[in-house]
């Protein structure tokens, strides 16, 4: 068997259709592979948003606040 460059595997889609069934078998799972993520832990995720006033006064994301 032949020495896989894993990175190029997961990069070039001409490089891991040249390998044999055996070769893609001894690959580890894509490390941007799909990730299941429970309702609970998507409530308790923080960040992305912005603080930025409006001229309304209120601050985003929600629950508004009364910009200082």
């Amino acid at each position: 068997m032949r020495k896989i460059d894993f990175a190029r595997a997961f990069r070039d889609e001409d490089y891991f259709l040249s390998l044999n069934a055996a070769e893609r078998a001894s690959l580890p799972a894509h490390p941007a592979a799909m990730i299941e993520v429970s309702e609970d832990e998507l409530r308790a995720v923080a960040g992305a948003t912005t603080e930025a006033c409006s001229r309304t006064g209120i601050c985003s994301p929600c629950p508004p606040r009364v910009c200082q």
